[in-house]
């Protein structure tokens, strides 16, 4: 998580100026989706908000590894394009290409780069703080500090934490439901969902109109609005018995509850889906919503956070509350 610095509006309308900076949500997103296209990172959810941004991702040092010298050189070329390429229209500076691929020592260190966390986030919040204060006319700090990290230790605390940025703008009461909770992923997966099943309905249609084939242009292109995204179903899915339809079900059912700050029964489909995590499904939506309290460094059970901290030469580390709070087990071994 990175936030803006002082009374520093990152998106939306600053009533304090009042400029609107509405239009830097699609800065953000724009640079999210090229920087995990270039880094060895799967980007699980993320959600842009007015004055910061939630990020939950996880890096793939494997596929970096496999990756040919050209290739590292490339993709690092594209992330620094640098203003003659920028000018000319090309992907990458080819002269700056051609120095670094036949520098081992220097493929080596974009390597270890690709597949780092910092570099990811460095070249995500440093490219935003430039473009925005030039917008500004001004000059200095737009990020509180570098940014804020939090490991996620399974499955259930992976599940969690993405709800809790998913639902971000519901929470703020910028959104009543998904489909009005823009630029965030859960949004993106939406869109796709419903583009896919009206472009089935669409495709029985015999001798289509004008009409209905740019209708099926336009679905055509929102059905891959969130191809960027780790899958949630099929092959190489995030979750071991998960699908996007039923994430998408909690989400909603989740967020739903947490407007209305009341308590609702949970179907009992979602219920065994949170149970197959060992997450408490009756404090569930509670949970989410207070989860950024929940945690610190580390999100999981609480042996999981003693482990680590064992391993880190530390005693311990803060969040066992939170453990026992999220996880059906823990209470239960109480």
């Amino acid at each position: 998580m990175s936030r803006c610095v002082r009374r520093a509006f990152l998106c939306g309308l600053d009533s304090y100026t009042g400029k609107n900076y509405e239009h830097r949500r699609e800065w953000v997103q724009s640079r999210l989706k090229e920087l995990s296209g270039l880094f060895g990172v799967e980007m699980f959810s993320y959600a842009v908000m007015s004055n910061h941004l939630h990020v939950v991702l996880r890096t793939r040092p494997d596929w970096v590894s496999g990756w040919s010298g050209d290739e590292v050189a490339e993709r690092w070329c594209r992330v620094f394009r640098g203003k003659a390429a920028i000018q000319a229209g090309k992907p990458y500076d080819e002269l700056k290409f051609e120095r670094i691929r036949k520098d081992p020592e220097r493929v080596a260190t974009c390597r270890d780069r690709l597949k780092d966390l910092s570099w990811f986030m460095r070249c995500l919040n440093e490219s935003l703080a430039k473009r925005a204060n030039l917008e500004d006319r001004c000059t200095g700090r737009f990020w509180e500090g570098r940014f804020k990290c939090q490991r996620l230790m399974d499955e259930g605390a992976i599940l969690a934490c993405m709800a809790y940025v998913d639902l971000n703008p519901i929470r703020a009461r910028m959104a009543d439901g998904l489909e009005d909770s823009h630029f965030t992923s859960v949004y993106d997966r939406v869109i796709a969902r419903r583009a896919k099943g009206r472009l089935e309905r669409l495709g029985e249609v015999q001798n289509p109109t004008a009409a209905q084939k740019q209708e099926i242009a336009r679905e055509e292109k929102r059905r891959h609005q969130s191809q960027w995204l780790v899958a949630l179903e099929g092959e190489g899915s995030a979750f071991r018995g998960m699908d996007e339809e039923t994430y998408l079900s909690l989400v909603e059912w989740t967020g739903r509850n947490i407007r209305v700050d009341k308590p609702g029964y949970i179907p009992v489909g979602l219920e065994k889906v949170l149970a197959r995590f060992e997450l408490d499904a009756a404090e569930w939506a509670k949970n989410v919503a207070a989860y950024g309290s929940l945690f610190h460094r580390i999100a999981g059970r609480a042996e999981q956070l003693a482990a680590y901290a064992h391993r880190k030469g530390q005693s311990w580390f803060r969040g066992r509350s939170g453990g026992e709070s999220l996880y059906r087990c823990e209470k239960t071994a109480a």
